[in-house]
């Protein structure tokens, strides 16, 4: 009989400041507070068969450690780095490290406001990115996260995945 595969974990992890969505500047980051994203990313990884596991921290070495730790027990990761995106290289190394699929999600359109937040330097790892949708980035983001784990899956039972 052929065992069924285990639930892929998925780590969505959320950095500085985004504790603060729904009173933090609502013309930019809209009026969802992150305990209503975490909500609708369960409810979408419920219907996609992924496990989730959601975190947020204000701090840059926190949210490196979890990266880090996600090598080996997670499939995955979803990450909003908030304004790491734009200044840490160490996350940037960490996620490299993991050897993990990873989407960028940021709630506002980076491309169309202040110049430093043109550049990601997560986006120079991520899988894909996604920018000004608001909380269904995230929903959009677990959608291609179990694509990509699914076409993954597939490609190692055809053993052409190392």
């Amino acid at each position: 009989m052929a065992r069924k595969p285990a639930t892929p974990r998925v780590l969505v992890l959320n950095g500085p400041n985004l504790n603060m969505l729904g009173v933090r500047d609502p013309a930019v980051y809209g009026t969802a507070t992150l305990a209503e994203i975490e909500a609708l990313c369960a409810a979408r990884a419920a219907t996609l068969g992924l496990a989730l596991d959601f975190r947020q921290t204000n701090s840059e070495g926190t949210l490196i450690d979890w990266v880090q730790a996600a090598r080996g027990s997670a499939a995955g990761i979803v990450i909003n780095p908030a304004g790491l995106s734009h200044s840490s290289v160490s996350l940037l190394d960490a996620l490299l490290l993991t050897e993990l699929p990873v989407i960028e999600v940021h709630l506002s359109n980076i491309h169309r406001r202040e110049p430093f937040r043109h550049h990601s330097y997560v986006s120079q790892v991520a899988t894909g990115v996604i920018a000004g949708l608001g909380p269904r980035g995230y929903g959009l983001a677990l959608e291609a996260m179990a694509g990509l784990l699914a076409a993954r899956e597939k490609a190692t039972e055809k053993g052409t995945v190392r």
